[in-house]
């Protein structure tokens, strides 16, 4: 898989949980709203407590993710963070790094809104999704 071709990044994106209820065409439509970002290592990408507009998925390398109280976490290849920002923009919830070198696919709020307006079955979709995970949580309790 050629990580630089977009055609290849719908299949990244079919693994985001967000848009797990998208069909092949919506995750192309997603897939062109995205652009290609290079992190050096130790770059911080999000930092807790400030606003954040776009999310990450990890095309190559790995992140570390430093949150208040907990210990830090490592995410390989193929992980996201930052999905919510695509959402409102609300506060992160933790500080994000590249371990080392990262090519990740960003999504920024205002092209994410803009995808949604010229394609609500987008939107329907990503809803569709956030109400199955939000059953699921109240399931639990």
């Amino acid at each position: 898989m050629d990580l630089r071709d977009p055609k290849s990044w719908t299949n990244v994106l079919a693994d985001v949980p967000l848009f797990a209820g998208l069909g092949s065409r919506q995750l192309r439509k997603v897939a062109g709203a995205a652009r290609l970002q290079q992190f050096h290592p130790h770059t911080v990408i999000m930092r807790a407590g400030e606003p954040g507009d776009d999310m990450h998925v990890v095309l190559d390398g790995q992140l570390t993710v430093r949150r208040s109280g907990l210990p830090d976490l490592t995410l390989p290849t193929g992980s996201f963070v930052g999905e919510l920002a695509l959402l409102d923009d609300g506060p992160r919830s933790a500080t994000v790094l590249a371990e080392g070198d990262v090519l990740a696919l960003t999504i920024t709020r205002a092209r994410f809104r803009k995808l949604l307006q010229a394609e609500p079955s987008i939107a329907i979709g990503v809803a569709e999704e956030l109400a199955r995970r939000l059953r699921s949580v109240q399931a639990v309790h």
